[in-house]
């Protein structure tokens, strides 16, 4: 076994492959750019090293940095996690030529399945369904259209070089090809420096389902299957192990091609073959098609140990270090069910855009895994990935798995950024979903009734206002704040209510001239005769209220100063990023729902749209500027009817 390892990752799974090392007695380094220097997992390694600048292509794409600083601190192996370099084989040959080891395949196996169309063609030829579709070399529009056309609609554009989601557009019609072809090509080339893409057949009635490998060069075994068709915008959001629906008849089949698959490129390590499996009926074994393979630990791997009880870390330690396969196929079985569910700080209303903020109050629940690369007081940086934590249950049998779901992400706290933590407990109350009927269009169904945003109940409000007074804590304890008035006004960003005590352990406070009795009695509290599973929590960022949907009061700055009211005639930037197209100039006449823009964030491209009919006044960005949210992008002239 190795004795010191360099992590060449950040974030949770930085931290996820420090707890196992930690567990082997294997010593870590960690690296780190300007922007994680006080990161939890720079905290948790035994040695850090900085690699560079914030942005990914300064410090995390640096192999040369990376290298160096493990040679520096003695490291014998480096670890990639996922994303990153952890699929460049050009970094694993540096690795090797250091005369380290890489912790994953060979460089040789990453370049057999790093490119989509050569990948699928290997395929082929060892056996494997792959599905119908353009796979060619020529990328010139005019030929990928007609391929698209002779494939027949709906069909899907993918980077051949791509990976969650980026680079991949869905087609409905022949008229939106060429929109959609340019508008993937242009995320893949800034997302993999490869513009090229493939055509495939699109599947009406999609489940995306994945079979976890790992072998060790010679031979490969599977870990059973993960059901990731919970996807929005093809970004995987809540997995799970195992599949609903699935035989033992298509569990046979999907392992032995997973295996078979592996053992064609001579595998080692942790892997993952992603297959399509048409959902329109019962699944059968002649019903899936191979996607791509993903050379590398997935961020979903733990649903897989958690019915498995398998350390995949441990076995990718283990494997590397020379040790054979730990297990033979024999020797793996399923026990119970597993979800887990990506915590993202994201704008659920805005379109789920990508969002900053720094942590001011973060809590989870005991019971659950929690996978989390932040604590609180952290921020959530615009460089990278705004996941705040992965929520991982376990239980006997589907239903408990999912309840537990649900319980704990009821029990998750986060104030300080908004997040997707309550459309995250909507898909877990999904009907379909809790039935098993899943399928990659499920979201975009019922896009409207999951991401609706209902108005906190008064009593939540109540007590929200109780907390912004500071007088939550002495209500519990049953005393009052004697140097306070009994009655008086509090103010918060958007609102007002009369706050009076009326004693230890009772107040009254009224909104919108209702008054409502709020008490602390029997360890909870009560608002208007009626118990209220709630805990008052004050931070940094104001008063939050926890318990079912959650409420954060934000108070009144007293420095702040009033401006003009932004109207529909200026674009926002909604986020940090860099602008990466503009479509209309000066004197230009526009309709609402035109692209104006496009806006490069957190690996993602995001069209910015006109909100309503007009003529553009300024241009106030051009292509490869960097703005920060809330910058003025476009302003349109002023609306004569307004």
């Amino acid at each position: 076994m190795f004795q010191k390892i360099l992590i060449a990752n950040r974030g949770e799974i930085a931290c996820r492959v420090i707890d196992t090392a930690r567990k082997l007695g294997v010593r870590t380094v960690a690296v780190y750019s300007d922007a994680d220097r006080g990161s939890r997992h720079v905290a948790l390694a035994d040695e850090a090293a900085h690699i560079g600048g914030s942005a990914p292509r300064d410090s995390y794409l640096r192999g040369d940095a990376i290298i160096a600083a493990a040679l520096e601190t003695g490291a014998q192996a480096i670890h990639p996690g996922y994303g990153f370099l952890s699929e460049n084989p050009d970094f694993v040959d540096a690795v090797t030529q250091a005369g380290m080891v890489f912790i994953g395949p060979s460089a040789e196996a990453i370049r057999k399945m790093g490119l989509k169309d050569a990948a699928k063609a290997l395929m082929e030829e060892a056996g494997v369904p792959v599905v119908p579709g353009y796979h060619g070399s020529n990328q010139d529009p005019a030929h990928l259209a007609e391929a698209a056309g002779q494939i027949g609609y709906p069909v899907l554009i993918k980077a051949v070089a791509g990976g969650g989601g980026k680079g991949m557009r869905l087609v409905d019609k022949p008229a939106d090809f060429t929109d959609a072809l340019a508008s993937a090509q242009g995320e893949a080339l800034t997302a993999f420096g490869n513009p090229a893409v493939l055509i495939e057949r699109y599947i009406q009635q999609p489940r995306h389902i994945e079979v976890q490998v790992f072998g060790d060069g010679i031979r490969a075994v599977h870990l059973f299957e993960r059901d990731c068709s919970l996807q929005r915008r093809h970004q995987k959001v809540i997995e799970e192990a195992p599949a609903p629906g699935m035989t033992e008849e298509m569990r046979a089949a999907m392992g032995a091609a997973a295996v078979r698959a592996a053992e064609t490129i001579g595998y080692s390590g942790a892997g993952t073959i992603e297959f399509i499996v048409d959902g329109s009926e019962c699944l059968r074994p002649d019903g899936f098609w191979f996607m791509e393979m993903n050379t590398r630990l997935q961020v979903e791997h733990p649903v897989t140990e958690a019915i498995t009880g398998v350390d995949l870390v441990e076995w990718q330690l283990r494997v590397a270090s020379g040790e054979p396969l730990p297990a033979r196929q024999e020797d793996l079985s399923i026990s119970g069910h597993a979800f887990e569910a990506r915590l993202y700080a994201e704008d659920v209303p805005a379109g789920f855009l990508p969002a900053t903020g720094t942590l001011a109050h973060l809590h989870f629940p005991g019971g659950a895994r929690i996978e989390s690369g932040v604590r609180p007081g952290d921020t959530i940086s615009p460089w990278y990935d705004p996941m705040i934590a992965k929520v991982v249950t376990h239980g006997a049998t589907r239903a408990i798995a999912l309840r537990a779901l649900e319980a704990a992400l009821c029990d998750t706290e986060v104030a300080g950024s908004v997040t997707n933590l309550d459309f995250l407990i909507a898909l877990t109350r999904h009907k379909g979903f809790g039935q098993g009927e899943v399928d990659t269009g499920l979201i975009a169904r019922d896009l409207g009734a999951l991401t609706e945003a209902a108005e906190p109940d008064p009593a939540t409000r109540a007590l929200a206002v109780l907390g912004l007074a500071g007088l939550a804590d002495p209500l519990v304890r049953g005393g009052i704040t004697l140097w306070q008035p009994l009655r008086r006004t509090i103010a918060w960003e958007g609102g007002e209510a009369v706050l009076e005590v009326l004693g230890p352990g009772a107040a009254r406070v009224t909104l919108a001239g209702v008054a409502h009795e709020i008490a602390y009695e029997g360890g909870r509290w009560w608002v208007d005769g009626k118990p209220r599973r709630a805990r008052i929590v004050s931070h940094a960022a104001g008063t939050s209220v926890f318990g079912g949907r959650s409420l954060t009061l934000l108070p009144l700055d007293p420095l702040a100063r009033g401006g003009e009211e932004v109207g529909g005639g200026l674009t926002l930037s909604p986020m940090p990023g860099l602008v990466k197209a503009v479509f209309v100039a000066p004197g230009q006449e526009v309709a609402a729902g035109d692209r104006l823009a496009i806006l490069e964030a957190m690996k993602m491209e995001h069209s910015l749209t006109a909100a309503r009919d007009g003529r553009v006044a300024e241009v106030l960005a051009q292509p490869g500027d960097q703005v920060e949210a809330g910058a003025a992008l476009i302003r349109l002239e002023e609306d004569a009817d307004a």
